[in-house]
């Protein structure tokens, strides 16, 4: 009778180990997850906790076990959010600083020297041209660069540590043609979108198409033409061609 209930218990150890044994195998029910690859802490999952998945990277658990805290991160989502995937792309066009052309109005200070101090247009060239050291070169440049290069070419010769502020005191005009109700040339405002530049215009003209607009715009010398939706961001010097409607 002891031999029986001997091996009796004995058969109820091994089926107990043996379930044991295959838990590492049994995916979320696992009494541990040991991969080196995740570098991670053993841990339970329980009620509560978030368990996540990312098609290239697996699975992954995070949330307390006892008193400890686990968790798992893979980095940046797979996926993009909706909010930020339609975005309008004319927001990234009005990032960097405004860069110097012809037809921009500047005004040079230059203390302790009134002879200097006045206002400045970029001409066709893109340069300005200052008393003493003659042509400064300005198109494509900031303001504070060419602060920089007027600093220090009157300090190289004829003013002791000279301080110089230059600002834009009118932007170069846009110009906007075709069915809009008043064509021509009009001053810049700060962040304008082709419908802004339409309303400065006047208006769309009765055959005027709202659907696609043209802009034309000067980069480095080359001459950029760019189908554009009405939201898109006009820069000092562009083009806006409003194309007419087809019946």
């Amino acid at each position: 009778m002891l031999t029986r209930f001997t091996l009796l218990g004995l058969s109820l150890v091994m089926v107990a180990f043996a379930g044991c044994a295959r838990g590492p195998q049994m995916g979320y029910d696992a009494m541990s997850i040991k991969d080196p690859a995740w570098q991670t802490t053993e841990v339970i999952p329980t009620e509560g906790q978030l368990v996540t998945e990312s098609p290239s990277r697996g699975f992954g658990i995070g949330g307390v076990v006892g008193n400890v805290m686990s968790t798992v991160s893979w980095g940046a989502p797979d996926v993009i959010p909706a909010e930020l995937a339609g975005a309008p792309h004319a927001v990234a066009d009005t990032d960097g600083p405004y860069l110097l052309d012809t037809g921009d109005r500047l005004r040079i200070f230059v203390y302790g020297q009134p002879n200097l101090s006045r206002g400045y247009t970029v001409d066709h060239s893109g340069a300005i041209t200052v008393p003493l050291i003659g042509r400064v070169k300005a198109r494509g440049k900031t303001t504070r660069d060419l602060q920089r290069s007027i600093r220090n070419r009157l300090g190289a010769e004829y003013v002791r540590n000279p301080q110089v502020t230059v600002d834009v005191q009118q932007n170069r005009p846009f110009f906007i043609l075709g069915e809009v109700r008043n064509a021509g040339a009009f001053p810049y405002v700060s962040g304008m979108t082709v419908e802004t530049a339409v309303a400065i215009s006047g208006g769309y003209s009765e055959r005027a198409s709202t659907r696609s607009f043209r802009i034309t715009r000067r980069v480095n010398g080359y001459v950029e033409t760019i189908e554009a939706p009405s939201d898109y961001v006009v820069r000092p010097g562009d083009t806006v061609f409003i194309h007419e409607r087809f019946l």
